[in-house]
């Protein structure tokens, strides 16, 4: 009965992670690229996650920041590791199918929330406060990087980009083939750094990342990329809305900038740079949000095109959706706890 709640929980995490934080990390592809079709997109970042998990597998994890034979690159330890003290995984029950589904259901809504904190503290809750201020970091850190490179970008590159459209054959600032080839580069080196950071909150369910048979990894690996070509082939759905309603994202060479800028951000919390742990799982969603919002406070600051009163209301919006997801999270856990029977007192000890 257990293997069977992994199995089908690690499902329903698969569509509701891909469908939910992956989007927020290709929707910019996805609207900058809506004249190609959706399986060309759907190959070639299916191809990146394949090759990214079949490294964690074949024990090639450490070259992407993780150790050998972990198909989380380091993630799960951080999860519930304490140095010195042995991995303590909870025994799963048909309550852990809860997460996925209510992700679900919020992600129909078109509410970006952190699926780090609903998945993953309904596993390790005492893990909650470590991976709120690494989160709450990466926000910060993306929000102001966000607004110190698009503050000195704006006006060489957005203001160009929105008064001249992109036309083959007038040079490479309005070159589609090159920006294209670009893009898709930027895209990729994103896509893995992502799939780094976040694979943990779905194959969480299959226990120790490092003890996971050959059959359990087909069968992952089949989940994933399956469920990503159906959310490629619905355009990525509601939450692409969050993409497609900031300034001109579905223009190529602004949705390069946003990609690799968010990359690089990334990139830096694979180390512990702030001192935090580069091995405490964090939420992308919140350094999504906040490259999106440092973005949008430059350029409508720093251009005069655009309307200025609008920026403040879109950016405590999606920051408020966000915040919705971490107090679901935390009344689910108290909910587990209670249906099970647990010691509350030990959850906030």
């Amino acid at each position: 009965m257990e293997a069977f709640v992994a199995l089908l929980g690690f499902t329903l995490a698969a569509y509701s992670v891909v469908g939910n934080d992956s989007i927020q990390t290709l929707g910019t592809f996805l609207t900058s690229n809506e004249d190609k079709p959706w399986w060309l997109l759907w190959i070639f970042a299916g191809g990146i996650m394949a090759i990214v998990v079949t490294m964690g597998y074949l024990g090639m994890g450490e070259y992407l920041g993780g150790r050998g034979g972990d198909l989380t690159f380091g993630k799960y330890a951080g999860l519930f590791q304490d140095p010195g003290k042995p991995i303590d995984f909870p025994v799963i029950s048909i309550w852990y199918v809860l997460p996925p589904l209510a992700l679900l259901a919020i992600t129909r809504l078109g509410i970006p929330v952190s699926t780090t904190f609903l998945v993953l503290t309904f596993f390790a809750p005492k893990a909650l406060p470590k991976m709120l201020v690494k989160s709450l970091g990466g926000y910060g850190v993306a929000f102001l990087f966000a607004i110190f490179a698009f503050v000195v970008l704006s006006k060489l590159t957005e203001r160009y980009f929105l008064k001249h459209p992109m036309q083959e054959g007038e040079g490479i600032m309005r070159s589609k083939r090159f920006w294209t080839v670009t893009q898709w580069l930027a895209t990729g080196f994103l896509w893995s750094q992502w799939l780094t950071q976040d694979l943990v909150n779905i194959l969480v369910y299959l226990g120790d990342p490092a003890e996971v048979e050959l059959w359990k990894f087909i069968f992952a690996l089949v989940v994933l990329v399956g469920m990503l070509g159906y959310i490629f082939y619905q355009r990525g759905g509601k939450i692409q809305k969050i993409v497609r309603v900031k300034t001109n994202t579905a223009d190529i060479r602004s949705a390069t900038f946003i990609d690799l800028f968010y990359g690089l951000v990334l990139l830096t919390f694979k180390f512990d740079t702030f001192g935090i742990g580069a091995k405490v799982p964090m939420s992308t969603t919140w350094v999504f949000l906040g490259m999106l919002a440092g973005r949008e406070v430059a350029l409508r600051f720093r251009l005069q095109e655009l309307d200025r009163s609008k920026v403040w209301p879109m950016v405590l919006s999606d920051l408020g959706k966000a915040t919705l997801g971490l107090v679901i999270s935390v009344l689910l856990v108290v909910f587990l706890y209670v249906v099970e029977g647990r010691d509350l007192a030990a959850l906030f000890a």
